[in-house]
């Protein structure tokens, strides 16, 4: 296990929108990947950001913590979709975890069916999910479900109501708690939990017990859910509004700023520079200067890196960017990946003798804060 987690980084494709990871997944790949999860029985938290999500990390850093230690982040918003091709990153489709639930639950991949067990979402409505993916799904089966209730993390989340989830044994645990919630209460107990998939979809539970419908596929592909959203249920509005306002911000002080720098940074003779990595030890300091310009047609070389300082286990890891040119958001997305490594094995990360140019990047990312400097 601790090995897999080490190559991880070699194999997850990652990339920082504002601070927030995302792996370079479609519909289908997201699929395959939960599905391949489930019959290996391999543990995945996966998580789905929309733009509530990024609005929130922003501020919670316990919260941010969350996505970034998923196993599989995928972007579910349109407002997403449309920072990455302003910023020329390769996330060319919205998984909305809506989508990704309808398409696992009619597939049937062996003999027996996938079993999902409902926990939250409003009084009534988990029970009646649980009733009618019983009754219309080919590839899954609803194996119980659990209303806590308007309570604490910590009131749900006694051994008790851990050990009634675990005794159904679900491959897929669907968590409805509010996206906060949602995510502290995963974060506390799913190193109790024996589900194989873990996830807050808060509005799933919804659109599976028919509570709720979803939005027409064209009002979903022009970004337009929201408002439909509204429509069904109006308490949402001033969740949409705030949130709107805090992307507008986003846009102007952080995304635009960045194209502009971005795109400047890329004609110069140094964006042309070679990527280069190396080890040292100082003082029993393990020392790692990456030089160069640092892309994502470049990185394979940073992350075999990366693997080889985990697998030194050191107790703590200093960058040295004295001799940075660039790096692009597949590099920060694959640093935030390697520095949640190190904190799992205990040590700490730090960057030091940043450049200028580099750390406006960083800044411009939204992930200055992320790191110790």
């Amino acid at each position: 296990m601790k090995k897999q987690g080490i190559n991880s980084i070699l194999t997850r494709n990652l990339f920082c929108i504002l601070g927030l990871p995302f792996d370079k997944v479609n519909l289908s790949d997201s699929c395959s990947l939960i599905t391949s999860d489930i019959i290996s029985n391999q543990r995945c938290f996966l998580t789905t950001p929309n733009l509530n999500f990024l609005i929130t990390a922003q501020s919670n850093t316990p919260f941010f913590q969350s996505v970034a230690d998923s196993n599989l982040i995928v972007a579910d918003g349109m407002p997403i979709i449309w920072i990455a091709k302003l910023l020329g990153i390769p996330l060319t489709e919205r998984v909305a975890g809506s989508d990704l639930f309808d398409k696992i639950s009619k597939q049937k991949e062996r003999n027996t069916k996938k079993s999902v067990f409902f926990f939250g979402g409003q009084e009534g409505i988990a029970k009646q999910a649980c009733k009618e993916l019983n009754e219309s799904s080919q590839g899954m089966s609803c194996c119980g479900f659990y209303d806590p209730g308007f309570v604490t993390v910590d009131e749900m989340s006694t051994p008790e109501i851990i050990e009634y989830i675990n005794q159904t044994n679900p491959d897929f645990l669907l968590v409805a708690l509010g996206a906060e919630k949602g995510q502290a209460w995963i974060q506390r107990n799913r190193k109790q939990l024996n589900a194989t998939v873990i996830s807050h979809l808060g509005a799933v539970v919804n659109f599976v017990a028919g509570n709720v419908i979803r939005a027409p596929v064209f009002w979903q592909n022009c970004g337009l859910e929201w408002l439909w959203r509204i429509k069904q249920e109006p308490s949402l509005w001033k969740r949409y509004f705030f949130d709107g306002l805090a992307f507008l911000k986003l846009i102007c002080y952080k995304v635009f700023p960045l194209v502009f720098y971005d795109r400047w940074l890329k004609k110069s003779a140094n964006f042309k520079i070679p990527a280069t990595i190396k080890h040292d030890y100082i003082n029993n300091s393990h020392i790692v200067k990456i030089t160069g310009s640092i892309h994502h047609a470049n990185l394979a070389i940073i992350k075999q890196g990366f693997v080889n300082t985990l697998q030194a286990e050191p107790s703590s890891v200093k960058l040295d960017c004295s001799d940075l040119n660039y790096i692009d958001a597949a590099f920060l997305g694959s640093l935030l990946l390697f520095q949640r490594q190190l904190n799992e094995q205990g040590a700490q990360l730090y960057l030091q003798n940043i450049p200028k140019r580099i750390f406006r990047l960083l800044s411009l990312n939204n992930v200055s804060h992320r790191f110790q400097l």
